[in-house]
């Protein structure tokens, strides 16, 4: 795991267009969340030469905030999702956050499994937040005292 360089945009482009079809991030996008660094904080997985998975979050103060998190689909099932995710609550509570936020695609039931596997609660809900398709977006919280971590 390594900090993300800004030669990996046009990697993680690529990558977005195919885990996210329909609201993928942009090259543009991109560059302004590295530009937001260090309160943008963000990872990624080298498996092989080839972008395995990433992830950032949003320094926020006591609430840290999940940007996201993707797995490539050929390294899907392989634990990187969670490895990725342990690394961002350890840097969130190193930062001085109690708390974990992020939202969730109500149909991501590999998303949800994992979230609802490392503790994170189910805050509110957000209907037909997710465009097209009008998928409710699951607002979760975990608190990272959870974890062990003592903000």
């Amino acid at each position: 795991m390594r900090a993300l360089a800004w030669a990996d945009i046009p990697e993680l482009v690529r990558l977005e267009g195919e885990a996210f079809p329909d609201d993928a991030w942009s090259a543009a996008s991109w560059w302004s969340e590295l530009a937001g660094r260090p309160r943008r904080d963000y990872v990624v997985v080298d498996r092989e030469g080839e972008l395995a998975a990433y992830a950032g979050i949003d320094h926020g103060g006591q609430v840290a905030d999940l940007m996201t998190i993707t797995v490539a689909p050929a390294h899907r099932g392989s634990g990187l999702g969670a490895q990725v995710l342990d690394e961002l609550e350890s840097r969130a509570s190193a930062g001085g956050a109690e708390a974990m936020m992020l939202e969730v695609r109500a149909d991501n039931a590999s998303a949800r499994a994992l979230y609802d596997r490392r503790g994170y609660d189910v805050l509110n809900v957000r209907r037909g937040y997710y465009q097209p398709g009008n998928v409710d977006a699951l607002v979760m919280r975990k608190m990272l005292s959870q974890k062990g971590i003592q903000p």
